[in-house]
């Protein structure tokens, strides 16, 4: 249909939540239960987790309806399907640049008695920087069901005229004719000549008898 970068925008999420999820939680030495990365603020891993998997989701249901919107023939139905993506595609953005803010935040504030032996350090980097990739592929795709959108109004896509020929069979297909042109077509027709005519030019020919 019309979306770009669908594929990076899967492997963007799927990155953040995975890291999170594997590598995000660590504890001290003298404890057992485990913390988040992000200045043990559970917030920020569940904030996270939560975007990346429904940003993934997302990307399966608009990778459905670009497989199905060539055999959607409502108008109404295109329009609102464009429409949908690019609302959707504008949150998803305003999503990850909060998200992106939130645990780059959190980053900064953690403080390394927590975490004495670094670890899952490159996995709290990886989510930050892959949800900052993420802000730009979702305002891309915005942008182009924005340009999609513009260009079905300034056709017969989303025109209020636009009829789809499948649903349009109970109309006659007759061509449209004025009543000038029915006129000329009623007087250039010409009648069949009457019965008579035939006996009258039959009256002059004579039988022989032999």
């Amino acid at each position: 249909m019309w979306h770009w970068g669908l594929k990076e925008r899967r492997i963007f999420s799927i990155v953040v939540f995975g890291s999170i999820v594997n590598e995000g939680y660590v504890n001290r030495l003298d404890e057992s239960e485990e913390h988040c990365i992000f200045n043990r603020n559970h917030n920020a891993c569940n904030y996270g987790i939560t975007v990346g998997v429904l940003a993934f989701l997302s990307c399966l249901l608009y990778l459905a309806l670009d497989a199905y919107f060539p055999q959607i023939s409502s108008v109404k139905d295109r329009k609102k399907a464009v429409l949908s993506d690019i609302g959707v595609s504008a949150f998803w953005a305003f999503l990850w640049f909060v998200g992106f803010c939130f645990l780059t935040n959190q980053w900064q504030a953690s403080k390394e008695e927590d975490n004495p032996l670094n670890e899952g350090g490159d996995a709290a980097r990886a989510a930050i920087t892959f949800s900052f990739f993420s802000i730009f592929t979702w305002v891309g795709q915005a942008f182009l069901a924005y340009q999609r959108f513009q260009l079905g109004a300034d056709s017969a896509l989303f025109s209020q005229d636009y009829m789809d020929p499948s649903q349009d069979s109970g109309m006659p297909y007759a061509p449209y004719t004025n009543e000038e042109d029915a006129t000329d077509a009623v007087g250039t027709y010409q009648q069949p000549p009457p019965a008579d005519a035939f006996d009258t030019e039959t009256q002059g020919y004579q039988t022989q008898n032999y």
